[in-house]
């Protein structure tokens, strides 16, 4: 009963003599085993969890790159419907010069009928009055 009450308390003394430095290494030896089993198991899942990240940055960049590679793709399709674009608008642009004359021509006649009408309204006006005199002088 007594080294079981000494365990459970250990007076001061005990601690100073090398009984209870014993005692403490005793207690330590047994957990080595157990210690380096940890680390090596700490270490192992370490390097499963390392190599899991690196995977996934790879995967990252892998993704990224196939993107870009998209990317310029689209890019590229774009450039080539910009230049279609281009050589389209340069012709429709010839295709106005060359009609500008006619064009031209339209506006002209036009201006040439707006003037033939205003002056076949005063015509008309003018052979009213003539028409109004006639019958007048017909009346005397």
């Amino acid at each position: 009963g007594r080294q079981h009450a000494a365990a459970t308390f250990p007076p001061a003394s005990l601690t100073a003599n090398d009984g209870g430095v014993e005692t403490a290494e005793e207690a330590t030896e047994p957990a080595e085993p157990d210690i380096n089993e940890l680390c090596r198991d700490m270490f192992d899942k370490m390097s499963v969890f390392l190599q899991g990240e690196l995977t996934a940055t790879c995967e990252d960049y892998k993704l990224l790159e196939n993107m870009n590679k998209l990317t310029s793709l689209k890019y590229m399709e774009m450039k080539d419907i910009s230049i279609n674009i281009s050589r389209n608008l340069q012709d429709l642009n010839q295709k106005y010069a060359s009609l500008q004359p006619y064009l031209d021509q339209i506006n002209q006649i036009e201006e040439q009928v707006t003037a033939l009408e205003q002056a076949a309204y005063k015509l008309d006006t003018y052979s009213k009055k003539l028409e109004a005199k006639f019958k007048k002088l017909e009346k005397r």
